[in-house]
């Protein structure tokens, strides 16, 4: 009999928190709709992001959760190259953008593409990089590879390892 009743004691044990000992809320601090930001210089249109979600986190950082569209003007104002992926983050001390999932940066002017699952965007330098596989399609040829650091319109570019076809012209 006993030992049935030590048995449902201890069966019984809950774990009691300390009322005094707060949760710490991870979640985002501020979450807008339809966002559209604007980055300008001397009064000219540089930059326009677009996102249906940005949620906003203790610290600063900024999660776009559907994803983003960034355009890229030059400086007379044309909509130069475009950026977009399917998951973005912002970390605005270092003024730094992530994109991932299904990235595609688009150069207007020269009409090429480039495609790849992640893609860094360092704003103070104006330059994309990564270190996962790309595939820049261009209207001569399609060169892939892994690994690229670029200019942010994508106007120049250098792939680390380059495995695809492209043409050589001897002069």
């Amino acid at each position: 009999m006993m030992s049935i009743v030590a048995l449902v004691s201890f069966g019984c044990e809950r774990d009691i928190k300390n009322p005094d000992e707060e949760e710490k809320y991870t979640g985002p601090t501020i979450e807008n709709h339809d966002v559209t930001t604007l980055y300008s210089d001397s009064a000219r249109l540089m930059i326009k992001l677009q996102a249906p979600i940005q949620q906003e986190f203790e610290g600063g950082e900024g999660v776009f959760p559907k994803g983003f569209y960034i355009e890229f003007y030059d400086e007379a104002g044309n909509l130069e190259s475009t950026l977009k992926g399917n998951y973005g983050k912002q970390e605005p001390n270092k003024n730094m953008y992530t994109a991932r999932g299904n990235v595609v940066v688009h150069n207007l002017k020269k009409q090429e593409k480039l495609e790849t699952e992640e893609l860094f965007w360092n704003r103070n330098k104006a330059q994309i990089y990564t270190d996962k596989f790309v595939k820049i399609t261009t209207p001569e040829e399609v060169l892939t590879g892994t690994g690229l650091t670029a200019n942010q319109d994508l106007s120049r570019y250098s792939i680390k390892k380059v495995t695809g076809k492209f043409n050589f012209n001897e002069q």
